[in-house]
């Protein structure tokens, strides 16, 4: 979408200028800035230290829109892979957007707004489920196919596609 235009004297005369709607830095001081497509603000329009609280780690798989996932060390490298509680892998934050294997995730930290999920019911207390994903009940800790499963509360439903986490400290099972 076009940024808005709006009229600036240049050289005596008037003229169409659009806004800026991201910031290649210094050249870009003294500009009107305008919202994007999403309604926000650019991030390189913010100053320094301001912004999305976001970790950017390589993605050791494919990751999808929504899922939780899991920060570990790889030869020295911190990567991200997806959360699962059938393999003690606690859900650290999420991801909005799909990354392909290899690729930079920008992984958001619990107690943010997941809003890559659907068919969620407002209201209700979401778990670690497997492959980042998430489920509505909590593990059964009498049932022995649910021992030395991890069992993590990561927030409550705002809506059928978003979910208010919380940094939940998970339980072996």
């Amino acid at each position: 979408m076009p940024a808005p235009r709006f009229l600036r004297l240049v050289s005596g005369f008037q003229k169409m200028v659009e806004a800026l709607q991201a910031s290649a830095g210094a050249a870009d001081a003294d500009k009107v800035v305008a919202t994007g497509a999403d309604g926000r603000l650019d991030a390189s329009l913010m100053p320094l230290g301001i912004g999305a609280n976001t970790t950017i780690v390589p993605a050791s798989e494919p990751l999808t829109a929504g899922n939780f996932i899991n920060f570990f060390n790889d030869a020295g490298t911190l990567k991200a892979r997806k959360a699962d509680n059938t393999n003690g892998r606690q859900a650290d934050g999420f991801v909005t957007s799909a990354v392909a294997s290899a690729a930079s995730a920008t992984v958001y930290p619990m107690d943010g707004v997941n809003s890559g999920l659907t068919g969620l019911t407002v209201g209700t207390k979401y778990f670690l489920g497997t492959a980042g994903g998430v489920i509505a009940a909590p593990l059964d800790e009498t049932l022995a196919a649910n021992y030395g499963k991890l069992s993590q509360q990561l927030g409550v439903a705002k809506s059928a596609t978003e979910l208010v986490t919380s940094d939940y400290e998970p339980v072996m099972i």
